[in-house]
């Protein structure tokens, strides 16, 4: 496999810079916070908990507790996994191999692109249009539709950019998938942290028998440290292929995260509502950096999810940019080359920020510092 460019980075930086400016997940809940959002039995049952194996599947409850955020599925419909990247690695694999096709949106989390082009299959990349705010291009899906299409990839609300299809070019994607007989693979780990609620699209596997939604406790939920993640679908054939799979990597998750991310599903309406908050209070936060510093940025908040993609205007390129940054500051920011595609473009100017964490001011005021001592060079 080749390098995991965004991990590789995080290696280095994540958690040794002062200030994660860039970070994909919402502001994190403490094991006591969690819990004090469930119920009494809850604690008993996490204090109790004996520390075994649970089914690959998933627990029932878990499942179940999944199953309640999609208006179709059941519990039957759902398979957890370590992540969603483990849910990415699997089904990537599974759905395409030597002879077949994929059509992936960019930019992208690598490892939708990466992992079926080492599986053997043959990936177009569709660009999202960065000059209109990322839109999805349905007729270039269309386009790239071949015989041998097996798969459409994309991630709703887009990571890097936060960039939101409307729901009309939403529904008109899942038909085009259900009129091609190519099976939708949608990333919804952002679903939940729509600036706009009523913007909340219908998860893949609600409108179409075979679409798979890929969805995880990390990012709209922030609890990423359970490392709880899952895939709804109603082909149970699909479904059991990833399963036999998933004995080959992780074969089950922990215990007390899958019955945290039960309690955390259980108070998710709350937990959406909270980090909705922290992002609303955070925002204009980010418009006054960006507006004071015009000249050398072009900024846009995020429709849904937690992150952002800027533009950098300066006489450097942006990797030098974030590098003396990370270095001379400790604010650690993402550049484009991080994301840059195997299949189709990504601008090289452009850098990831994440709003979904609370207090941004102190890593806002360094950066500004920053800038400011490179102006007056």
């Amino acid at each position: 496999m080749p390098e995991f460019r965004l991990e590789t980075y995080f290696s280095r930086w994540e958690f040794t810079a002062r200030y994660h400016l860039t970070a994909s997940d919402a502001e994190t809940l403490t094991v006591g916070e969690l819990l004090d959002l469930g119920t009494e039995e809850d604690r008993r049952q996490f204090r109790e908990l004996p520390l075994r194996y649970v089914e690959t599947w998933g627990t029932g409850r878990l499942r179940s507790a999944i199953a309640a955020t999609y208006s179709t599925c059941t519990a039957e419909d759902v398979l957890t996994f370590a992540g969603a990247e483990e849910a990415i690695f699997w089904a990537m694999q599974v759905l395409v191999g030597p002879g077949d096709h994929a059509v992936v949106t960019v930019p992208n989390y690598q490892a939708t692109e990466t992992v079926p082009l080492a599986a053997g299959a043959d990936v177009t990349g569709i660009a999202l249009d960065e000059a209109d705010g990322w839109r999805l291009d349905l007729d270039a899906v269309r386009a790239a539709l071949r015989a041998e299409t097996r798969v459409v990839a994309v991630s709703a609300p887009n990571n890097p950019t936060g960039a939101l299809p409307d729901p009309a070019t939403w529904q008109a994607l899942i038909d085009l998938c259900e009129e091609r007989g190519v099976r939708l693979v949608a990333d919804e780990v952002f679903r939940g942290l729509e600036l706009d609620p009523a913007r909340t699209l219908r998860q893949a596997a609600d409108a179409s028998p075979t679409a798979v939604s890929i969805n995880v406790m990390s990012k709209s939920y922030g609890l990423p440290g359970l490392r709880v993640g899952w895939i709804a679908c109603h082909d149970h054939a699909l479904l059991e292929r990833l399963e036999r799979h998933k004995h080959y990597t992780s074969i089950c998750n922990a215990a007390p995260s899958e019955l945290l991310a039960a309690v955390a599903l259980d108070a998710g309406d709350r937990i959406h509502e909270r980090n909705r908050g922290i992002i609303a209070a955070n925002l204009p936060e980010f418009e006054a950096f960006f507006a004071a510093h015009s000249d050398l940025f072009d900024w846009a908040a995020p429709a849904g999810g937690c992150v952002a993609f800027p533009r950098y205007r300066g006489s450097d390129s942006v990797e030098a940019f974030c590098q003396d940054l990370v270095e001379q500051t400790g604010v650690l920011l993402l550049p484009a080359g991080v994301f840059r595609s195997e299949i189709g473009p990504v601008p090289a100017d452009r850098f990831r920020i994440g709003v979904g964490r609370r207090d941004p001011e102190p890593a806002l005021a360094a950066l500004g510092r920053f800038v400011a001592e490179r102006r007056a060079r």
